[in-house]
């Protein structure tokens, strides 16, 4: 197509919509996914784009001068669920191609992105940031400060802008984003001087502290009228009774402790409150009177647990209210619904999270935990003048394993628990990282001279470690011929018998002989060490495998041989044997001493071998079998 010369915005509009028309053959689909392949609009292996001008920076303002006209001229005449609209999407590929090659601002696709991102209802804004979360890897491959920047600032707008009762998932989604473009170390995500939320206040009612102390009253009075009206059984119901009366008397009531529960919140937003010992024995009373009344309510199961304990699976694609349900960004404090907030599964495990979380941060600030060097380095924003007494720090220690073990009952305990005590055990780290500063733990990519030496190095050590090959043994055992890509020629070679050649009786027989000779050197010389240890461990080896291979045909002549004397009697003939036999037999002894024993040559032809003897017992159950 030809291109008029004119302005030089107006000569890239037009190049941008010809890439878009080519675009909509590339791509077939009119959703998001899957992201447009740029490099195949090139025609002729031609670039996308060339220099309109001499300058480089007009052209730039010029390209994003176009894109923008563009970009506007469909935001405003399509909406974002019509298949049309995918020629926004075409375009921001095409940007974020030209922002790695530095035609455009590498900014520019975040920026029209944040535009358009402040264009759309909460709706649009889950569709467009499906573009963000599919391309998220080519957007932060070259990243820069002015491209994180603009992240940060339409996320934390588009976080504004959404509630977290109402859409939990899509924050969750904002958040994970954020976690994935920056790098996991980055400062910016830092509570350097760890500095509390304190702005996060819980009002709550505070009232009527009279009608608590009348509703002890009548509760003191008709327990007497109670105890007026019973009749007196035997000791032991009575002290059942009292058992139980001292049960109930240990929980207070909703009224009495409405204020209490609710206390416990400006401790967990303001920590460093508790160290005033007033502060900190209201909390102990506050939490330690929570758990007891967590214990004693009967306990409501929310329909999502339910569902999920009866194993019904749901499905990705639903709405997730069940999932937004049980998330509660800020508490509802009313005293008509204090009492069902108790019995509520989900709500007790909120608050007893808290409550740990706040417990491992007074456990930190033990005389113990203080004199660790990392603490001692810390910066002194980090350092607290406080130090937990040895008392208190049992008391947290019991409600600590107190807590654990109510969250391990009910429904998924076990595992709630583990997840819990998981994140809180990793977060000790991160808590620790930042008391050493924040130091640096990534890895710098490995430089391809060193890759390439340590490569080079691993083959040679490889190459010089394998096994020598034994003397006498015939180089048909290469296995080069398997690196051959004609299997019709590679696997005839594989099949050749010549390509093992099993060692013989007779070497295993010298090495044994080698190796009693060093034994005996070592004995005369009374040195037995280490060597002649692992002398007699070869021996030994050699006279195991020298059996096995003699099993195969000389297995009639093993009672010949004698323990600790070799293999050389294997490979002797008969009479030898025998006349070794008659030079080594005693004097024969008189007749009229017949106590004293004599040793008479056995002729040869009355001894049976092993295989023999079991050859005849085989022939005679033959023969009794024919018999019968």
């Amino acid at each position: 197509m030809a291109v008029p010369d004119s302005a030089p915005s107006d000569t890239l509009t037009l190049k941008l919509e010809v890439l878009l028309e080519r675009a909509r053959d590339v791509k077939q689909s009119t959703s998001i996914n899957p992201p447009l392949t740029v490099s195949e609009l090139a025609q002729d292996g031609q670039p996308l784009f060339t220099l309109v001008s001499s300058n480089k920076d007009t052209d730039i303002v010029a390209f994003e001068k176009a894109a923008k006209a563009i970009f506007y001229n469909n935001l405003g005449s399509k909406p974002i669920n019509d298949p049309s609209f995918v020629n926004v999407w075409n375009l921001l590929d095409i940007l974020q191609f030209c922002g790695d090659r530095d035609l455009c601002s590498p900014q520019l696709v975040l920026l029209l992105v944040e535009e358009l991102l402040d264009s759309q209802s909460i709706s649009g804004c889950r569709t467009a940031f499906k573009f963000l979360e599919t391309r998220r890897e080519a957007i932060i491959a070259n990243t820069s400060k002015n491209k994180d920047l603009v992240i940060l600032r339409f996320c934390n707008e588009l976080l504004r802008r959404l509630s977290r009762a109402e859409d939990p998932v899509f924050c969750g989604r904002v958040y994970v984003f954020l976690f994935q473009s920056f790098p996991l170390g980055d400062k910016s995500s830092v509570n350097l001087r760890g500095n509390f939320h304190t702005d996060n206040v819980t009002t709550f009612e505070d009232y009527l502290k009279a009608s608590v102390a009348e509703e002890e009253d009548t509760v003191g009075e008709t327990t007497e009228v109670k105890e007026e009206s019973k009749p007196e059984e035997t000791d032991s119901k009575q002290s059942e009774l009292e058992k139980t009366d001292k049960k109930k008397q240990s929980t207070l009531g909703f009224d009495a402790l409405y204020p209490l529960f609710w206390t416990l919140q400006l401790y967990f937003s303001d920590p460093p409150k508790l160290f005033v010992e007033e502060n900190f024995k209201q909390f102990q009373e506050g939490l330690e009177a929570t758990l007891a009344k967590f214990k004693e309510v009967p306990k409501v199961i929310q329909s999502g647990d339910s569902e999920r304990k009866k194993g019904n699976q749901v499905r990705s694609g639903d709405d997730h209210e069940d999932f937004a349900s049980t998330f509660n960004p800020k508490y509802l404090t009313s005293r008509d619904l204090f009492k069902l907030e108790l019995s509520d599964l989900a709500f007790q495990r909120h608050i007893l999270v808290q409550a740990l979380i706040l417990i491992d941060f007074l456990l930190t600030l033990t005389d113990k935990s203080k004199k660790r060097s990392y603490y001692e380095k810390a910066q002194k924003a980090m350092q607290y003048s406080f130090t937990l007494r040895e008392e208190d720090t049992e008391w947290a220690l019991g409600i600590k394993n107190s807590i654990a073990n109510y969250l391990q009952d009910g429904p998924d305990g076990k595992f709630y628990y583990r997840m819990v005590d998981t994140v809180l055990s990793r977060d000790k780290n991160w808590v620790r990282w930042k008391m050493e500063n924040c130091q640096p733990f990534t890895r710098n990519r490995v430089p391809t001279k060193d890759f390439l030496e340590a490569k080079s190095g691993a083959h040679n050590e490889l190459r010089s470690k394998s096994v020598a090959k034994p003397a006498g043994r015939t180089t048909a055992s290469s296995l080069l011929f398997l690196s051959s890509t004609d299997a019709e020629r590679g696997l005839p070679k594989l099949k050749q018998a010549d390509r093992f050649t099993a060692p013989s009786i007779e070497s295993y027989a010298d090495k044994i002989r080698a190796s009693d000779v060093l034994i005996e050197l070592d004995q005369g010389l009374s040195r037995l060490d280490e060597n002649t240890r692992q002398e007699e461990e070869k021996k030994t080896s050699n006279m195991w495998r020298g059996l096995r291979l003699a099993s195969k045909n000389r297995l009639s002549s093993f009672d010949r041989l004698e323990h600790g004397k070799g293999l050389e009697r294997l490979f002797q003939p008969v009479t030898s044997i025998e006349a070794a036999g008659e030079d080594n037999a005693l004097p024969t002894a008189p007749e009229s001493a017949p106590n004293v024993m004599s040793r008479d040559p056995v002729p040869q032809e009355q001894v049976q071998s092993v295989e023999e003897q079991r050859a005849d017992q085989r022939s005679q159950v033959t023969t009794d079998t024919a018999a019968e």
